[in-house]
């Protein structure tokens, strides 16, 4: 997306904002609500602006070696910043994004597509019925992005849903 206006689309979940970042020639601001949800830089996907964001890469970043490639399940994706964030420090990943708004996944991907060759696979699903189908030992990292306004929705943090996560995980 390279024209500096901003998009506003109804999505499922509200209304979603993208705002050009003034300072930066190809970055977005991703709302819903009014809400940041996410910041994404097309020219420096390694670039986090949200402080938590950041702290979720340090997360990443320990999980393996330098480099090293991980299979990543995502549930929530919002812009995909961290998703693409782990594209670019982790060449050959694999990584599934699981998104409910259906609306604001066809939003992202037509104005802030993913490269072709990136490993994202996105899937506009409710993430707990997407990880209760995973297969068991099937991610090395699983991140946990998924609000519904100020709050984790209630049946993403529940035992049952941590013990879905176990599952999932890689030892």
């Amino acid at each position: 997306m390279n024209e500096h206006i901003p998009v506003v689309r109804e999505v499922d979940q509200g209304t979603a904002r993208l705002m050009p970042d003034v300072d930066r020639e190809r970055a977005w601001l991703l709302t819903v609500d009014g809400a940041p949800q996410s910041y994404v830089d097309l020219d420096d996907p390694a670039h986090l602006e949200f402080e938590y964001a950041r702290r979720l890469a340090h997360v990443v970043d320990g999980a393996a070696g330098e480099g090293e490639p991980l299979d990543v399940l995502h549930l929530g994706g919002g812009a995909l910043s961290l998703p693409r964030y782990v594209a670019v420090t982790r060449p050959g990943s694999r990584q599934d994004v699981v998104e409910a708004d259906r609306g604001l996944l066809a939003l992202v991907a037509e104005h802030l597509p993913l490269p072709a060759d990136s490993g994202i696979a996105v899937h506009g699903a409710d993430a707990r019925r997407w990880l209760e189908a995973a297969p068991t030992a099937s991610a090395d990292l699983i991140v946990g992005d998924v609000f519904g306004g100020s709050r984790v929705p209630a049946h993403l943090t529940s035992v049952e849903y941590a013990r879905e996560v176990g599952r999932v995980l890689r030892p």
